[in-house]
């Protein structure tokens, strides 16, 4: 870091030279109340730590410390009015003045932080509030907290607010008095290590960017159909379905990731995908308790198809010894998973595949339908979870609003509904009925989404000349998906403009648990995944965390645009690869890579329905 000094001093130089009277930090998540002074800058110093005995406490403040120290950070990207521009074809407009900052007027030596209760655990609805407070003249910064876990957060705010200035010294830029809680109690992203094996440094990985945005949740789809990488003690033999010995996370590995993800802030939400997406693993077990895993997925012939991607397989729910070995799965990963919410699946179910059971085909031949059989399931295999460990529940709503595969009769209510399909509507349905709901809208939060097509032998692509070069309309290569069934590519921004409460009544919006961001792991791995996650998972993270709109009820996406390309920037810093998402150009030069010159553009509220 001492070799880039005279370029820190250079870069920083440049920037506080145009930065106007707004300050440069610009902490992501945007706090809920965040106010500047005006009487000048505090000097850091080496600060010491004056609050509770906890080593989560402790920890959190060291690494952010350290990160102060380490990354030297100037911002990379500053909040500044959109410059004037020469009128066409008039000649050039005035760039507004700037004015320069005031001296320093203190020095800060000490954080004091006050927690109410410092034995609450990491779990579903803990108070993650707090307030940090640098006052003119004071040494010290203030923080309070309900518990550890707010003032972690508080951490991770402060060491965005201190910076470089330019010259190797640290300050804090004006007096700020920060109120600060979160809109959701869930808040997260989603990995994926049954497709393509993530290795436990790349999961840290997601962590740090995790609690460095406030998010809290990591959901984590462990295994599917494609491999089993999960060590099972009751059942040692369903790793020979991991890809390889060295991509098998062990008990010992569980307990890092578990570990490292809860002193940062972070529950682990597991996943065991259950009845469906279920081959790998379980078929080590008992080939009797399966269907279909030797069948031709067959989307090329949709009428047979049995699964939607290769390769297929479902557990046979009339099999009594599907629920000894899924009750014993998950009894054992009840008790290495502390939290206490466990996500036991329940997405696309296939009746063709089901064809291939003797016993559901009688059951079938007999007058009952998909959604007896997956009424089935629901009133067997919950209660028998519940007798292992009655956690609370994960579904993916499938179990009640699949057009094809949802429960004829009553889901409990106290079961979770992860919705990802239709948006708005299945958000306002499953609300309306009853159901606590976790967002996952594919339209707007999937990740993996407008990459391609990944299955191969693919005959589409097999096109040289635009078929409706005539009239223009899409095709499958010509403005059309291109073979990702959720295509296009999900950027910020549509991220963060989802209003996924819009329609919703105050009932409803009471059920609303926050929002997950899934990413698919088909085409992810370790080389990938942070490049796809983030930062697009930031914009997420300030949607849940305190809203997208600005104290008058408009949208603040392009007020967002700097904040989230300074932090991609912290993010490299800090060690999670962040892909670019505009040239640097646009971070040096606000708001000139804008679509519209009009800052109010996206004040007009969008229609929700048709």
């Amino acid at each position: 870091m001492r070799n880039l000094l005279p370029a820190i001093v250079a870069t920083a130089t440049a920037l506080f030279a145009r930065q106007a009277e707004a300050v440069a930090a610009n902490p992501l998540p945007k706090p809920q109340n965040i106010t500047w002074g005006s009487s000048g800058a505090f000097s850091v110093g080496a600060l010491t730590l004056d609050g509770p005995d906890h080593d989560v406490l402790q920890a959190g403040f060291n690494r952010a410390i350290e990160a102060i120290v380490d990354l030297r950070w100037i911002p990379a990207a500053t909040e500044a009015p959109v410059r004037s521009f020469q009128p066409f074809p008039t000649p050039t407009g005035t760039a507004s003045k700037l004015r320069k900052r005031s001296n320093e007027t203190g020095s800060l030596t000490n954080v004091k932080v006050q927690v109410d209760d410092t034995h609450a655990t990491l779990s579903h609805g803990v108070d993650e509030s707090y307030t940090l407070d640098i006052t003119q003249g004071s040494s010290t910064v203030e923080i309070t907290a309900k518990t550890i876990y707010g003032a972690l957060h508080a951490f991770t705010t402060l060491q965005q607010i201190v910076i470089n200035d330019g010259t190797g010294n640290f300050i804090v830029e004006q007096p700020v008095s920060i109120q600060d809680s979160p809109l959701y109690p869930v808040r997260g992203i989603m990995i994926d290590s049954g497709r393509n094996f993530i290795s436990k440094k790349k999961i840290f990985e997601q962590v740090d960017g995790m609690a460095l945005s406030k998010l809290n949740v990591l959901h984590w789809h462990i295994v599917d159909a494609q491999s089993w990488p999960l060590q099972v003690e009751a059942y040692p033999e369903m790793t020979k379905d991991a890809y390889s010995p060295n991509e098998v996370y062990t008990q010992a590995v569980l307990a890092d990731i578990i570990n490292y993800a809860a002193a940062r802030g972070v529950r682990i939400l597991p996943e065991i995908d259950m009845p469906g997406h279920a081959n790998s693993g379980w078929k080590q077990v008992d080939r009797d308790m399966m269907s279909c895993i030797d069948s031709w997925w067959s989307n090329d012939v949709w009428a047979t198809h049995t699964a939607v991607e290769p390769n297929p397989g479902q557990l046979d729910i009339l099999n009594n010894k599907t629920y000894d070995v899924t009750g014993k799965v998950y009894k054992e990963m009840a008790k290495i998973f502390p939290d206490t919410w466990f996500h036991i699946g329940g997405d696309e179910l296939h009746m063709n595949c089901y064809n291939f059971s003797t016993l559901i085909s009688s059951y079938f031949a007999s007058g009952h339908t998909m959604g007896d059989l997956v009424q089935y399931w629901v009133d067997h295999a919950l209660p028998n979870f519940r007798a292992a460990s009655n956690k609370t529940f994960v579904m993916w709503e499938d179990v009640v609003i699949s057009p094809d595969a949802a429960a004829s009769g009553t889901v409990p209510k106290d079961v979770v509904l992860q919705a990802w399909n239709n948006g708005l509507e299945n958000i306002f349905n499953l609300t309306r009925d009853g159901y606590r709901v976790i967002v996952s809208s594919s339209d707007f939060m999937y990740l993996d989404c407008g990459y391609g097509g990944w299955v191969g032998n693919d005959a589409r692509y097999n096109v040289l000349i635009n078929p409706n070069k005539t009239d223009g309309s899409a095709n499958f290569n010509y403005l059309g998906n291109g073979g990702s069934w959720c295509a296009p590519y999900k950027t910020w921004q549509r991220i963060y403009d989802y209003d996924f409460t819009a329609t919703l009544s105050d009932t409803q919006k009471a059920l609303v648990q926050g929002a997950i961001a899934p990413l698919w792991s088909e085409q992810v791995d370790d080389v990938v995944i942070s490049q796809k996650m983030w930062p697009r998972a930031a914009a997420l993270a300030e949607l849940v965390w305190s809203g997208n709109r600005d104290k008058d009820g408009n949208k603040r996406t392009t007020e967002l645009t700097q904040r989230i390309l300074n932090f991609r920037e912290y993010l490299v810093k800090s060690g999670v690869q962040a892909a670019p998402l505009m040239p640097k150009f646009c971070a040096r030069n606000p708001h000139q890579c804008d679509l519209n010159l009009n800052q109010t553009a996206l004040w007009a509220e969008p229609p929700t329905s048709l």
